[in-house]
């Protein structure tokens, strides 16, 4: 493995409630080298998406900090944590997240666009041949199957060769058949690109296919596995 391409130190987040200060998360930190793969788990309610929001710069800490490539996201405003983002982090959702109004190129074309890169189309229509959607590039969200959207989502978040993806429960929504497929092509997408992986998951059989595995209960660190 090579140098560090994100790190937490003692991270914590503390919202309001009707009966005080709530701890969502307490002191965890982390360091993921590149191409390093990290499960984050644990039961609805102990922390998971708040700790990948505030890996990923949506949100900030109480206390603590975050470094992702090279920058200390608690020290940047909302804008240039977004940029930092722009060109770093690529997101693979749960609820896929795709454009209604645009086709599957078009989806993955966007971000690209977004870059002023003049190969959109052609870095997008191979992406979407390498997941096995080289004849729906002309489909709407609507027309796609589950696991087809996914592929899609996966594509995109690909598209921009980001140093980090973050996957939100890439498999939460679909049957298992279709889960183990989306989770195939993940992994196999990952090894190619050598980006560094982090995700949330209920699914202890794609859990387990990570290097690094993190189990929250309560917004603390009770267990991980490291090899």
């Amino acid at each position: 493995m090579s140098s560090s391409i994100l790190k937490a130190q003692n991270l914590s987040k503390v919202v309001p409630s009707t009966e005080g200060e709530l701890a969502i998360l307490h002191d965890l930190s982390l360091d993921l080298a590149h191409g390093d793969s990290l499960a984050i788990v644990g039961a609805s309610g102990s922390g998971k998406s708040t700790l990948l929001g505030l890996l990923a710069g949506l949100d900030l800490p109480s206390s603590g900090s975050v470094t992702l490539a090279g920058h200390d996201l608690s020290s940047l405003d909302e804008d240039r944590r977004a940029k930092v983002r722009a060109e770093h982090v690529g997101f693979v959702f749960q609820s896929f997240q795709l454009l209604d109004s645009l086709n599957a190129l078009e989806n993955v074309m966007l971000p690209l666009e977004l870059e002023g890169r003049g190969d959109a189309r052609s870095v997008a229509r191979g992406l979407l041949e390498r997941v096995g959607l080289g004849q729906r590039l002309g489909h709407y969200p609507r027309q796609l199957s589950g696991g087809e959207q996914q592929r899609v989502a996966i594509a995109r978040a690909f598209a921009a060769e980001p140093d980090v993806l973050f996957a939100d429960e890439p498999t939460g929504n679909l049957d298992s058949h279709t889960g183990e497929r989306i989770s195939d092509l993940l992994f196999e997408l990952n090894s190619e690109r050598g980006a560094t992986l982090v995700l949330v998951t209920h699914d202890e059989r794609l859990a387990h296919r990570c290097r690094r595995l993190i189990r929250l209960e309560g917004g603390h660190l009770v267990d991980q596995v490291e090899p």
